[in-house]
């Protein structure tokens, strides 16, 4: 599984600022990489972000929790989510909340994609 911690720094980053104003297919945003997991960063502001992600098949990340709670929305494929113990199939189209503070994992079962949107209070 691979480990994965976001940037928050707050820069303007042209790649970003590009999407800005334009009709977006967030599956288009990000390429599949054997073996691994890639992303690509869509919003990064201090109240949340917006990141989409990419993952080969059998990649994941490991259990652990974030401060605040986050939207995971499967954009194509299909993975496993464990939260709290609880383990769910996800597919294309579908949505959780990983609640603050409590232990969460995903897997991939086939290649997939994600977007994942941070709220901070």
């Amino acid at each position: 599984m691979a480990e994965f911690q976001l940037e928050h720094g707050g820069k303007p980053d042209r790649k970003r600022e590009e999407l800005k104003g334009k009709v977006l297919r967030l599956p288009e945003l990000v390429e599949y990489a054997e073996g691994t997991v890639a992303s690509r960063m869509v919003i990064n502001r201090k109240c949340g972000s917006i990141t989409i992600f990419s993952f080969d098949e059998s990649e994941g990340l490991s259990e652990h929790t974030a401060p605040f709670d986050a939207v995971v929305t499967i954009l194509e494929g299909e993975c496993e989510v464990w939260v709290a113990g609880t383990i769910s199939r996800m597919k294309t189209g579908e949505t959780i909340i990983f609640p603050a503070n409590v232990p969460h994992a995903l897997s991939a079962i086939t290649r997939f994609k994600m977007s994942l949107v941070m709220i901070k209070e």
